[in-house]
């Protein structure tokens, strides 16, 4: 059911909206979150963020109290109180919030919600949550204590049952915010600088050149150099894709599935010779996205909205010297900057990303000159949209044959898959391919 946003706005009502609206309805947090923080102070949208993704993290374990203090599933428009007393759980057993506003304000989020008849339900809930000291009470169910649903976690548990640990761990962290130095205006040392005098205290991680990661988040348009372009925010495996692709002076670039854009900023970085790069991204908002990265870096490149999977739509037919294809995924291997992934994807997406993945690939590998390079990116961290995916194009493309990345591809895994937290990056898979001459 859709509920409409509560009113009048009311800090615990509204992530009470948010999480309703991603698990009952299957919205994404980056629209619901969006509306929501619009009608808030900068303080206030970082505590919604916090504790609306806080509750998605660890969603198994308060479903689990709320059934056992919950006599019967509230049903129709007062469901999202079963949200809201989530969400009060989860202040008073995983966040600094004082136990008193947590159960008085969380309380008084009903009137907002329209449901101020179930304020006495909510108050004792809460209090028997206290008294009972539920938060002591933990699940020993390894899934609950993942915080995943049971797909994941049994697929999870197949594809890497040796770190399935540390992914899970990795999964429920808070993601470093990473930036990445536009060489073009600035070198990294100089920007580096720049941060020292601000008094803002960075690392500087392996094997990146332009990287540099931030101890402590912060307000990212009031980073030195933000309005001139002299950094966008990347995560760390997103930034290996430009290398990976090593695009030459003078080649024609295509950049597939490109929005937001970063990918595309950090080709023109690494290489501004090249002959002409397309943006190409089938949502024609998200490359308004894109727009407003190159504008702020000041690159320049030729965005079009288009299919990947229908080139005959959008291309020239003139062949690409390489292409960058940043595959619709799971997005599996970045679940902890995106809590609500989690429950949006089912088994069954899997296998219609899958073929998804083969059609775009398919289509595009014409495109491609004799002797051309295309890299194959995913932020999952599943076999069947990676290595599986890289092995059957392979087989079905006599003209196609995989590039190492690293010294420990096989003809059954190609490819470099990168796991949530490995060198402190997000989950992501890269493939190289190398068309005959």
């Amino acid at each position: 059911m859709n509920l409409p946003l509560p009113k009048p706005k009311n800090l615990r009502a509204d992530a009470a909206w948010v999480i309703y609206q991603i698990i009952e309805n299957g919205k994404s947090s980056r629209d619901c979150l969006n509306q929501v923080q619009q009608r808030h102070t900068q303080q206030d949208k970082a505590w919604l963020q916090e504790m609306s993704m806080g509750v998605l993290r660890q969603l198994p374990q308060l479903q689990l109290w709320l059934r056992e203090l919950l006599d019967k599933p509230l049903k129709g428009n007062k469901k999202i109180v079963e949200h809201l007393m989530m969400l009060g759980f989860y202040q008073l057993a995983y966040s600094r919030v004082s136990p008193h506003a947590a159960v008085g304000e969380t309380v008084n989020a009903t009137q907002s919600l329209g449901a101020v008849g179930l304020k006495g339900l909510v108050n004792a809930i809460l209090r028997n949550f206290q008294r009972q000291e539920r938060h002591l009470q933990v699940s020993d169910d390894p899934r609950v204590k993942a915080g995943l649903p049971k797909w994941l976690y049994k697929s999870l548990r197949e594809n890497y049952p040796a770190e399935f640990n540390d992914i899970t761990q990795a999964m429920n962290a808070v993601a470093p915010i990473w930036l990445r130095v536009n060489r073009q205006k600035i070198s990294r040392d100089e920007y580096a600088a720049a941060l020292t005098e601000a008094g803002i205290d960075y690392t500087i991680p392996p094997n990146h050149n332009d990287a540099l990661i931030l101890v402590t988040r912060t307000d990212i348009p009031g980073l030195p150099g933000f309005s001139a372009g002299w950094f966008a925010v990347q995560d760390g495996a997103a930034q290996l894709a430009a290398g990976y692709l090593g695009p030459a002076p003078g080649e024609t670039i295509l950049d597939c599935c490109a929005a937001p854009g970063g990918k595309t900023g950090h080709i023109l970085e690494l290489q501004p010779a090249v002959a002409s790069l397309l943006a190409l991204d089938s949502d024609a908002s998200r490359l308004d996205r894109v727009a407003e990265n190159m504008q702020r870096l000041q690159h320049t490149a030729t965005l079009r909205q288009g299919d990947a999977s229908q080139p005959q739509d959008w291309w020239d037919g003139n062949l690409y010297d390489r292409i960058l294809l940043d595959a619709p995924c799971s997005a599996t291997g970045v679940i902890r900057r995106h809590p609500d992934i989690r429950w949006l994807r089912n088994k069954d997406d899997i296998n219609q990303l899958v073929s998804l993945q083969a059609t775009i690939l398919d289509a595009l590998w014409p495109t491609l000159k004799p002797g051309g390079t295309l890299l194959y990116a995913t932020c999952s961290i599943l076999a069947a949209e990676n290595s599986q995916q890289m092995k059957a194009f392979v087989q079905r493309h006599a003209d196609a044959q995989v590039s190492p990345l690293t010294k420990t591809e096989t003809v059954e895994m190609p490819g470099r898959q990168i796991l949530p937290g490995e060198q402190q990056m997000d989950g992501f898979y890269y493939c190289r391919l190398l068309k005959s001459s």
